[in-house]
């Protein structure tokens, strides 16, 4: 669904004309001639920005931005003035405005100005997300999101938390998809339930039953006491089957049970047990090509895939590097006695740079290492692992030369510079040409050494 826009003016020309401008730029636009009438439409429905003239008959711009504060409190407003001072910026903010435009603008300024304005909102609300729901779950493994792909998948996470439905997380390991599933039940309402986590691959196959379902005692050589089984132990909570493309086909067609009919049957029992449990399976394994070779049951596929949450590699999410970076350089600075004061320039260009095949699984394990070694009391490009830090050699330029990361280094050099010169310099403009953040920006042009 498109965002939703309010623009509120007594010129009629220039609402109608912001209004074919938004329209255009993919936003449902709707206008208001005055402060009554918009305050009727945001009584009726919501919008997600408001544009609100400071002068209009009536109620003016300054008495009309708290209550939209009030009636709408996720809104972000602007004033629009052509009598825009700093005072008159400040008295808008603090009645509840984001930012002010000063008339007479141009529509790319309006644009750019909304696209910010949104950005900064979206990062608000998974930050807020973060705090309050994910904190206490991830413990000290991180999400954080700057990067548009994680916002999306906490976005997701948030909408689908309040119900039952079966999610199925996918990514590559290191990502996280276990801090991601515990994300999810402390924002649901078996939040104060058990959450239990099973590492499908982890355990011999033939204990994984009784570990799944439970066992009555003697039902087996050593079963000298009953056992509940994770599923039981998880009853009115979450059960976490990761690597669940480990499971045996055997093991797969009594899960699918499970899932359909709600209950357990433990090994060595005739009765089944009703059980009440969310299912959040995750895996690394592609499994449409496990179900077409045969070794992943498409019912299960099926039952498992009602929610798909894939979660991009930490290659693909750079933006979100740099606060990693912070969070873990905190906490082992703390747990290892070793006070830093941060870490160079050149060191987190090249902790961005690099490709991260291990994921934040191996970003955490970096960091620790270098609060380790370190030898001052900043992060240093000398205290990383030399693999990492990646340094080219004279004859990176050699036509014989056929490393793909020099190519691609050469490659986004030569990228930023046609951008830089398309807009005149301009990295703000520069960076959303590139589809990067205007900080990622920062660290390539001082890495690539690019002025």
């Amino acid at each position: 669904m498109s965002e939703r826009i309010l623009v509120v003016d007594d010129d009629d020309a220039l609402r109608e004309s912001l209004e074919l401008v938004l329209s255009a730029e993919g936003y449902s636009v709707v206008g208001a001639q005055d402060a009554e009438r918009a305050l009727a439409l945001v009584e009726a429905s919501p919008f997600d920005l408001v544009l609100c003239d400071l002068r209009m008959p009536g109620m003016d711009g300054l008495e009309l931005i708290p209550q939209l504060a009030r009636r709408s409190p996720g809104t972000t407003i602007f004033l629009m003035s052509a009598y825009a001072t700093s005072d008159l910026a400040i008295e808008a903010i603090n009645r509840g405005a984001y930012d002010y435009l000063a008339k007479p603008f141009q529509p790319s300024e309006v644009i750019l100005a909304i696209r910010k304005a949104r950005e900064r909102e979206r990062l608000r609300r998974s930050n807020e997300l973060l705090r309050r729901d994910v904190e206490r779950a991830a413990g000290e493994r991180p999400i954080v999101a700057a990067s548009p792909g994680m916002i999306e998948v906490l976005e997701v996470l948030e909408r689908a938390a309040d119900f039952k439905a079966t999610v199925l997380i996918t990514g590559e390991s290191g990502t996280g998809k276990e801090v991601l599933a515990r994300a999810l039940h402390a924002q649901s309402p078996r939040r104060e339930e058990p959450f239990v986590a099973v590492n499908c691959g982890a355990i011999p196959e033939n204990l994984l039953e009784s570990e799944l379902f439970g066992h009555a005692r003697g039902a087996f050589t050593g079963a000298d006491r009953a056992r509940r089984g994770l599923f039981l132990e998880a009853d009115g909570g979450s059960l976490f089957l990761d690597e669940i493309g480990e499971l045996p086909l055997a093991l797969q067609v009594k899960l699918l049970r499970v899932l359909q009919e709600e209950e357990v049957r433990p090994v060595g029992e005739n009765k089944p047990r009703s059980v009440n449990v969310r299912v959040v399976a995750a895996t690394a394994r592609n499994l449409e090509a496990e179900v077409a070779e045969g070794r992943f049951r498409e019912d299960l596929f099926y039952r498992l895939n009602v929610l798909r949450v894939p979660v991009p590699p930490l290659r693909e999410r750079r933006d979100d590097i740099p606060l990693l970076v912070d969070h873990f350089l905190a906490r082992f600075s703390g747990e290892l006695s070793r006070p830093l004061r941060g870490l160079d320039d050149d060191a987190l260009a090249a902790l961005v740079r690099y490709a991260w095949p291990g994921n934040v699984r191996e970003l955490e394990n970096v960091i620790e290492r270098a609060v380790i070694l370190a030898r001052g009391d900043r992060l240093a490009v000398d205290d990383l692992p030399k693999n990492l830090v990646d340094p080219e050699p004279a004859d990176a330029g050699s036509r014989d030369d056929l490393s793909l990361k020099r190519a691609r280094r050469a490659f986004e050099a030569d990228l930023i510079r046609r951008a830089l010169e398309a807009t005149g310099g301009n990295r703000t403009h520069a960076a959303k040409l590139l589809e990067i953040s205007h900080r990622a920006l920062l660290y390539k042009l001082k890495d690539y050494q690019i002025r």
